[in-house]
């Protein structure tokens, strides 16, 4: 086994400098032996390794990469690192697998950015040891601070390194000094500690640059920002959608006086389409669809030929609001314009896919997931949502192995707890299932659904007081969950209370008719010594089911 040693300390390369140092010895080998898996990873390596960009081209590109950076307004979320991981783990696990394993000494460990840290734990999880022996090195000598390198950071969506840099420079930098350079800096600074989930820090930046800069378009920026933290904060509990009005409001009366035409429409059309946010968390949808119509129309009236991310951010925008308002041709219909406006961008894929697989449109939503598994590196919702169509085919072996994947890729993903947990129970495999509610809980202790499958367990297990509890808890979190009142009620009636079973059951059918659920009723009905209540409950069952042969069986008996 060969044996390397890398520096992981952030203060030498900033972002990924472990990983840009393990695969500055990685690639070019692998370039030489199997160039296809250099191409499949092209995103992941220039991202985490910028001196290789010379030797590896850009196979995957979106409409940003030929914009200039003012018009690239689509900055990449926090959880990007963690797919870019993903996909650096695979190219390493891959070329390792077809070479020689490896070992690498790591040293300054404690010193690694975010992007490393969470690299070095995705290598760990995802690449087996006896190919990637990973060690901590010595200690090395410090070097120095880290790297301003401030448009890299933001383009890149480098938060903890842009929050960390940016807020040292800013310690030392007068506003008089250079003023458009300290407002651009907080405003990068202030949008990656939001991302990091860091908001109060945004807050008191956003308050310095009020005291600081009268220039009207900073401004209107940080109003529009310190709404948009009232509306996303990453606690509910501290969302404010009123104050975010006063706020977003603000931010709109200055930018509709800005004096250049070209300018104003841009600007004040950003600020529509957050306010338009505001309104949706206000509850007022067509507000909020007539605010993304006005940014529109300014854009198609005062911005042609440029700007134009801008303008399919406000498409895909309306065609979230024209499907939560339950117009799905149109919503469609913006979503592709989207979707074709930057065919190399995944997100809207996503939202397309979500809305064919509600419309019943399985295939066409399979295509989309699986365009964002081909343009983007390793995305654990892509997967969820195959996992669903497939679930919904009757594929559950092949739903299970996405929802096996979607937790490889990224084991904080709640909602995968939960359909796992529930593929689980329904094939008897308990232990598997508890294991995954426990999991997920600890994700969302508030999670109805985790609540309703740890029932089914309990009730498995024949522990009935434990099984009570967690359906009244389910219920208590969402009343409306059919499962829950359907459990709750398969419990009753294996205590022998047949009143209580019908109850739940009623309940569960007011909710949602299917077939499953009036069959179970008529059981409990006979079993009650009403059998005419089963036979009507069955009728109907047949109607719902046709040919269904144990509800055929069933009427024969009462």
């Amino acid at each position: 086994m060969d044996t390397i040693m890398l520096n992981a300390d952030r203060r030498i390369g900033g972002p990924y400098t472990f990983a840009a140092g393990l695969l500055g010895r990685l690639v070019p080998a692998a370039r030489e032996r199997h160039p296809e898996l250099v191409a499949a990873h092209d995103i992941e390596i220039r991202t985490a390794a910028p001196k290789l960009r010379d030797v590896v081209p850009a196979r995957r590109r979106s409409l940003a990469d030929d914009l200039p950076r003012a018009q690239r307004i689509l900055i990449p979320a926090a959880r990007r690192s963690l797919r870019i991981a993903n996909g650096v783990a695979e190219f390493v696990r891959d070329h390792l697998d077809r070479t020689r394993p490896l070992t690498v000494a790591v040293a300054n460990l404690d010193a690694a950015d975010h992007t490393d840290a969470e690299l070095l734990a995705v290598l760990r999880r995802r690449v087996d040891p006896a190919l990637l022996r990973i060690e901590e090195g010595p200690r090395a000598p410090s070097a120095g601070a880290l790297p301003a390198d401030f448009d890299r950071y933001r383009d890149e969506g480098f938060h903890h390194a842009m929050a960390e840099s940016g807020l040292e420079a800013l310690r030392g930098m007068a506003y008089d000094a250079g003023p458009e350079r300290w407002r651009q800096l907080v405003q990068r600074v202030a949008a990656s500690l939001e991302a990091i989930e860091r908001e109060d820090e945004a807050r008191e930046l956003y308050d310095r640059a009020r005291r600081e800069s009268t220039d009207p378009k900073h401004r209107a920026t940080i109003a529009y920002a310190t709404a948009m933290i009232l509306v996303r904060h990453h606690d509910p509990a501290r969302r404010d959608p009123e104050q975010a009005l006063a706020w977003i409001n603000e931010a709109i009366t200055i930018t509709s006086l800005l004096p250049d035409r070209r300018e104003r429409a841009f600007h004040l059309g950003f600020d529509l389409n957050g306010k338009a946010l505001v309104e949706v968390r206000r509850g007022r949808p067509a507000a909020a669809m007539e605010l993304v119509q006005q940014a529109i129309d300014l854009a198609k009236a005062d911005l042609p030929g440029e700007h134009p991310i801008h303008k399919l951010v406000l498409h895909a925008n309306r065609g979230q609001l024209l499907a939560m308002t339950g117009h799905a041709e149109e919503a469609l219909a913006d979503y592709t314009r989207a979707v074709e406006a930057d065919p190399g961008y995944p997100d809207y894929y996503l939202d397309r896919g979500n809305l064919l697989h509600k419309l019943g449109r399985d295939e066409e939503a399979l295509a989309d997931y699986e365009a964002v598994m081909r343009l983007s590196p390793p995305f654990p919702e892509a997967y969820y949502n195959r996992s669903e169509l497939r679930y919904a085919a009757g594929d559950v072996a092949g739903a299970r192995a996405d929802l096996d994947h979607t937790l490889e890729l990224d084991p904080e993903f709640a909602r995968a707890y939960v359909n796992r947990s529930g593929l689980s129970a329904a094939a008897g495999a308990y232990a598997e299932a508890r294991q995954d509610v426990e999991r997920g809980l600890r994700l969302a202790p508030g999670d109805p659904h985790l609540m309703c499958v740890l029932g089914q367990v309990e009730l498995a297990e024949r522990r009935h007081e434990e099984a009570r509890a967690a359906f009244d808890r389910a219920l208590e979190l969402d009343p409306d969950l059919v499962a829950a009142w359907a459990g709750r009620a398969e419990l009753a009636f294996d205590l022998g209370d047949h009143g209580a079973a019908l109850a739940d059951l009623t309940s569960a059918l007011k909710r949602e008719e299917s077939a499953e659920l009036l069959f179970n009723r008529a059981v409990v009905h006979r079993a009650a010594g009403r059998p005419d209540n089963a036979r009507d409950d069955l009728l109907r069952a047949a109607v719902l089911a046709p040919g269904d042969s144990d509800i055929g069986q069933a009427l024969t008996e009462v």
